[in-house]
């Protein structure tokens, strides 16, 4: 994923365990029931678009462009799905978590973005934060402190409380980002 902007590289991170089980179970038969369920659920959470191209993926389409309504996620997801389809070395490590260094800044500016009120960045972050509560433990830490964050929470103490060192550490480059951000 070297060669991807970092941000996309997040969003593959975040959504390794998804772009993986797509590619495993609808490669296979035996998953077929497997495949219809992770999609159903997908669904049931707010991706139908990513769902439609999925299906649109698997049953051989390979113009993203000329499928409509994808947002910026969703066309990150589809094209790490297809490129796992055509070379499976290219699969994302479903274990992998987010690097604290490349992700302070994305996020911080993810963040900033959607505190003035752009829409698709409180989309994405809202969606981002739900995932990473999905996942529980400090994931899920970190996700309870997104929308304190939006609504302008500087604190550390106050936003930290009950982390772990590596959440808190990743909390406060994500604030030491947010100053360089709000100071511009």
């Amino acid at each position: 994923m070297p060669t991807l902007p970092e941000k996309h590289q997040q969003i593959i991170i975040m959504h390794a365990a998804f772009i993986n089980q797509v590619v495993k179970f609808s490669k296979s038969e035996q998953h077929q029931r497997d495949y219809q369920t992770l999609l159903q659920t997908a669904q049931e959470n707010g991706w139908g678009k990513l769902v439609e191209a999925i299906r649109l993926i698997i049953a051989g389409q390979r113009d993203l462009n000329s499928i409509k309504g994808l947002d910026q996620e969703d066309q990150v997801i589809a094209e790490a799905i297809m490129r796992g389809l055509q070379n499976p070395a290219s699969l994302p490590d479903p274990s992998a978590k987010p690097e604290a260094t490349l992700a302070a800044p994305g996020l911080a500016g993810m963040i900033h973005t959607a505190a003035r009120g752009n829409v698709e960045a409180l989309t994405l972050i809202s969606d981002m934060a739900e995932q990473m509560s999905k996942a529980g433990g400090p994931m899920a830490k970190l996700a309870s402190v997104i929308r304190p964050l939006i609504n302008g929470e500087r604190d550390p103490h106050t936003l930290c409380k009950g982390m772990n060192t590596q959440t808190e550490q990743l909390v406060v480059s994500i604030l030491d980002e947010l100053g360089k951000l709000e100071r511009h």
